[in-house]
C-alpha cells in the first residue's frame, strides 16, 4: 500500500522541496556545493554546514533590504559620496567611532549642530545606512512630518500606539529640527517623544540652532530646559558650526569656472583660505 502511494504521489525532487519550505538559499546552491563537496572529499557535516550558510547569508541580504525600504533614508546620502575629509578632525573621529554602533546599546543620542549646507543631514543620513548595514532598524524623518504624524495620532487617541511603533527602531533620526515653529500643540507631541525615548532609544537629529535658542521651538522656557537635558545628558554633539556652507562653496566653484572672465589663479587662495582654516581647527 505505501509503495503504491509513492509511486502515485512521488516526492518532488531536493530542490523543489527546499522551495516549498522556503529556503531558496539552499535551494540555489546545493547542487553547486554538492559537487564541491565530491571534489574536495568534505564530511557531510561541513557540506551541510555551508548549504546552511547559504541561505544564513541570503535572509541577512533579505533583512537588510527590508530595513533599508523601511528607513526612508536618501539613498544618495552614504559615506561613499560624503567628503568626511573636509570635516574637522576632530569631527573624523567622533563619526569613525559611531559607525561601529555601539552607541545604540547605550541609548546615545547624536546632535550634528552647524549653518545650513554644511553637511549636517549627509553626515546622519550616511551614518544610517551605516547601522542599517549592521541589522539595525532606523527611521529618517524631517522633524516637521514626524510631528504633523504625532498630532494626528494624539487627536485620533492612539499616541501610545504610534510612541510604540516607532519605539521599534533604535536609531530615529530627526531632519532639520530647528526649521521647525511649533505651536503648543505640535511642541507637546515632540517633547512626548523625547522624553519617550530618552534612556531607552538613541535619537540623531541636525539643527541650525545652538541649545540657546531652542526656546524658539519649545516656546516654554522650562520646556525648553527639560527637552535640552533629555537631548543632551546622553549624547555625542557634533559642532560643525565653525564650517563653511558647503554648497555656497560649490555654487561659487561653478560660477567661477563658468564665468569667461574667472582665472586659474583665483581659485588656489579659496582653497588655502579652507585648508589653513581646517588645520586651526583642534583635534
Amino acid at each position: 500500500m505505501r509503495e503504491s502511494l509513492l509511486h502515485e504521489r512521488p516526492f518532488p525532487d531536493l530542490h523543489g522541496m527546499l522551495r516549498s519550505l522556503h529556503l531558496t538559499g539552499m535551494a540555489d546552491h546545493f547542487a553547486d556545493l554538492a559537487s564541491k563537496a565530491a571534489t574536495a572529499h568534505l564530511t557531510y557535516e561541513t557540506y551541510l554546514t555551508e548549504v546552511v550558510q547559504c541561505e544564513c547569508v541570503l535572509r541577512e541580504q533579505r533583512r537588510i533590504a527590508r530595513l533599508l525600504r523601511q528607513s526612508r533614508l536618501p539613498a544618495e546620502k552614504t559615506f561613499h559620496t560624503l567628503q568626511l575629509d573636509r570635516f574637522p578632525l576632530a569631527i573624523q573621529q567622533q563619526v569613525e567611532h559611531l559607525r561601529h554602533g555601539t552607541f545604540l546599546g547605550d541609548a546615545v543620542n547624536v546632535v550634528a549642530v552647524g549653518t545650513p549646507g554644511v553637511g549636517k543631514s549627509h553626515l546622519l543620513a550616511a551614518l544610517g545606512h551605516e547601522l542599517v548595514l549592521q541589522g539595525k532598524a532606523v527611521l529618517w524623518t524631517s522633524t516637521a512630518s514626524l510631528v504633523q504624524l504625532l498630532l494626528a495620532a494624539k487627536r485620533d487617541l492612539r499616541l501610545p500606539q504610534e510612541l510604540k511603533r516607532l519605539d521599534r527602531y533604535v536609531c530615529l533620526i530627526l531632519d532639520d529640527i530647528g526649521y521647525v515653529q511649533h505651536e503648543r500643540d505640535e511642541m507637546e507631541v515632540l517633547f512626548t517623544l523625547l522624553a519617550e525615548r530618552y534612556e531607552r532609544r538613541s535619537v540623531a537629529l541636525s539643527t541650525n540652532l545652538v541649545f540657546s535658542e531652542w526656546e524658539r521651538i519649545f516656546k516654554d522656557p522650562m520646556t525648553t530646559l527639560a527637552a535640552v537635558d533629555r537631548v543632551v545628558h546622553h549624547s555625542v554633539i557634533l559642532d560643525l558650526m565653525g564650517m563653511d556652507s558647503y554648497r555656497a562653496q560649490e555654487a561659487i566653484a561653478h560660477l567661477g569656472a563658468s564665468s569667461p572672465s574667472a582665472s586659474a589663479s583665483q581659485k588656489p587662495p579659496t582653497s588655502s583660505r579652507a585648508t589653513e582654516k581646517t588645520k586651526k581647527v583642534p583635534a
